[in-house]
C-alpha cells in the first residue's frame, strides 16, 4: 500500500514539474515579444515558427519593435514575389519626347510589275491581293505578237549561223536574243526556244521580286499596250514609321539619328530604326512636320498600318538610374525599397530627375553600389500598408 502511495506522489511531482517548465517556457518566450505571421495574410499571427493555415507558407519574423518599416521575407516568398535587386550605378539618360505613329509600306522596297510587250492577258496567276509571291515563281501569261514575230526572228538568225557559220551571223544571233531578253523572256526560255525550234505564241511572265500582291491592275482576257501596269509588289523586308513632329519637336532629331521604335501588338519590344526623311516644310495648313525611319524587318513580322511609337531621346547626362517601375509613388513623394545587409527591405524617400519611358533618374535618397528592388516594389509597399495600415511610409520621409 505504501509503494503505490509513494508512485503516486511521484506521478504528481512530475506533472508539476512539467507545467511549471510550460508555463516558463510560454512565460520567456511571451517576454522575448517574438510575434510569427504570413508575409501574404498579415492577419495570421502566432507566437512561433510554422506555416500559414491559409496558404501554407512559411511564416516570418514580425519584429514589431521595427521602427523603419523594414521586411523579413524568406527565400520561398522572395521567390513567390518576383522581388530581384540591381546595384545602383552611373548611366546615360535623358529626357524623352514620344511621338505616336504607324508603319508603312517602304517606297524603296515595292517593285511595279508592268507589260514588257503588247498583248492580251490569257492568264492571272496571283488574282488575290495580300496573296505572298516568290522571285521566279510565274506571274501571268500574255499571247503577244510583237513576241512571237521576235522568236521567228531568233530561230531564223539561229539556222543561218549554223548553216552559214558566219561571224556576221553570229553577232545577228546574239542581237535578236537580247531582244527577246529585253522583251521579258528569261534565258531559260530563250534555250527552251533553241531547243525545241518552236515558237510559242503565249510566254509565261515571272515575278521579278519576293513580297506580297499589293494591287492587281489587269483582268484574264484584257488588251494591255506596253508598259500598262499588271501587278504592285510590295517586299517586307524593310518597313518604313512615320510620325507627325510640330516646330518644338523638330530640333530633337536630324536625318540619319537612330531612333528607338515601340511596334504596337508586340508587348516590350523596341527596335532601332534610322531617319532617312524629314520634310523640309510644314504640311499645308498646318504646323507639322513628317518624320520617316527605316526599320529592318528580316521575318517580316511588322505589317504595314501597325501603331507605333518613336522614342526621342535628348538632354542626356551621367546619372543614377532605375527603372521606371522601381520607383513607388504616392501622396508624401517617392520612394524605392533598398536590401540592407541584414536582409530586411527598407523603403527610403527618394527624389528624382530626369525621366523617359523606361528609365527615372535618382538626384537624392540612394547612392551609387546600393542593393535597390527593381522588380516586385509594389507588392513590397502592399505588405507595408497591410502590416502597418494607414499612412504606412509614415516617420520615413527623410532622404537618409
Amino acid at each position: 500500500m505504501r509503494a503505490d502511495i509513494k508512485i503516486i506522489f511521484i506521478f504528481i511531482a512530475v506533472l508539476v514539474m512539467t507545467k511549471c517548465g510550460t508555463k516558463d517556457e510560454h512565460a520567456q518566450h511571451e517576454a522575448s515579444g517574438i510575434k510569427y505571421t504570413c508575409s501574404m495574410h498579415p492577419q495570421v499571427i502566432q507566437d512561433k515558427p510554422g506555416t500559414c493555415p491559409i496558404c501554407g507558407m512559411e511564416l516570418v519574423k514580425m519584429n514589431p519593435g521595427s521602427s523603419d518599416g523594414s521586411l523579413m521575407l524568406s527565400e520561398s516568398q522572395i521567390k513567390l514575389a518576383n522581388i530581384t535587386t540591381t546595384l545602383t550605378r552611373f548611366e546615360n539618360i535623358g529626357e524623352s519626347t514620344i511621338l505616336t505613329g504607324r508603319l508603312m509600306t517602304s517606297e524603296e522596297q515595292t517593285e511595279v510589275v508592268s507589260s514588257r510587250v503588247q498583248g492580251r492577258i490569257e492568264k492571272l496567276y496571283f488574282k488575290e491581293v495580300g496573296q505572298k509571291v516568290v522571285q521566279g515563281q510565274a506571274l501571268y501569261e500574255i499571247y503577244s505578237e510583237p513576241l512571237l514575230t521576235l522568236q521567228q526572228e531568233y530561230l531564223l538568225a539561229l539556222r543561218q549561223f549554223e548553216e552559214l557559220k558566219d561571224n556576221r551571223y553570229k553577232s545577228f544571233l546574239k542581237s535578236s536574243e537580247k531582244k527577246l531578253i529585253l522583251f521579258g523572256m528569261t534565258k531559260k526560255q530563250v534555250d527552251q526556244l533553241t531547243q525545241n525550234r518552236k515558237t510559242d505564241s503565249r510566254i509565261t511572265f515571272l515575278a521579278p521580286a519576293s513580297g506580297i500582291i499589293a494591287t492587281v491592275d489587269a483582268t484574264e482576257g484584257q488588251y494591255v499596250s506596253e508598259g500598262s501596269a499588271l501587278y504592285r509588289i510590295e517586299k517586307l523586308d524593310q518597313v518604313w514609321v512615320e510620325a507627325e513632329l510640330y516646330p518644338g519637336e523638330s530640333q530633337l532629331v536630324k536625318t540619319g539619328d537612330v531612333v528607338k521604335v515601340q511596334i504596337g501588338g508586340f508587348e516590350g519590344l523596341t527596335v532601332e530604326g534610322k531617319v532617312t526623311f524629314l520634310s523640309p516644310e510644314y504640311r499645308q495648313g498646318s504646323q507639322i512636320i513628317t518624320l520617316r525611319a527605316v526599320i529592318a524587318n528580316p521575318k517580316q513580322e511588322f505589317i504595314p498600318g501597325m501603331q507605333a511609337t518613336i522614342i526621342l531621346s535628348h538632354s542626356e547626362k551621367k546619372a543614377i538610374a532605375l527603372p521606371v517601375d522601381a520607383v513607388i509613388r504616392d501622396a508624401k513623394g517617392s520612394h524605392v525599397w533598398v536590401l540592407a545587409n541584414d536582409g530586411a527591405f527598407r523603403p527610403r524617400m527618394v527624389k528624382t530627375g530626369l525621366e523617359n519611358s523606361d528609365r527615372v533618374e535618382i538626384t537624392e535618397g540612394v547612392s551609387e553600389k546600393e542593393n535597390v528592388v527593381i522588380t516586385g516594389a509594389y507588392l513590397l509597399y502592399s505588405e507595408l500598408v497591410l502590416k502597418k495600415g494607414g499612412d504606412p511610409m509614415a516617420g520615413h520621409h527623410d532622404m537618409n
